[in-house]
């Protein structure tokens, strides 16, 4: 003889339960799937490279800092947020030094100094997009071990 596994009645060799009407079926629940990572689908080269992109980067690199787990895409999410701020404060220096090379008559001195240090960025950044896609975890010089000391935590 046979019972319900919710309320002990007498099923004998019904699927369902004739008194409270529970699944009687030896058939296992599902396991709750594991929550998938937002950017799992997205290999870890072609992560770190978006990381260094041009003008974008660094909105792609403080979503993948936030929400990516993974170790070289962090590294590399870090290191370019690091970069993008340090170029920022050496244009808004320059930008000071140019003032004050304008008011000694030579601003067209610092004329020259602005896109210098833009191709000398954007062949840097060209340099890490690569090393990112070659699966390498290129540190710069002091930005890079800031950014592993980050990236293994």
């Amino acid at each position: 003889m046979a019972f319900c596994k919710a309320c002990g009645q007498e099923i004998g060799t019904a699927t369902f339960c004739p008194k409270c009407g529970a699944n009687q079926s030896a058939a296992v629940t599902p396991a709750a799937a594991p929550v998938a990572s937002p950017t799992e689908g997205l290999q870890e080269n072609v992560a770190g490279l978006l990381c260094y992109l041009p003008v974008v980067g660094w909105i792609i690199a403080l979503v993948f800092f936030l929400i990516d787990k993974r170790r070289f895409v962090k590294f590399h999410a870090v290191q370019a947020l690091a970069l993008y701020i340090s170029l920022f404060v050496i244009y808004i220096a320059l930008g000071m030094f140019m003032g004050m090379l304008h008011v000694m008559h030579i601003f067209f001195f610092g004329l020259f100094l602005y896109p210098l240090l833009w191709l000398a960025s954007l062949i840097l950044m060209v340099l890490l997009m690569y090393k990112a896609y070659s699966k390498e975890m290129y540190k710069l010089p002091v930005i890079g071990d800031f950014a592993d000391g980050v990236a293994s935590k």
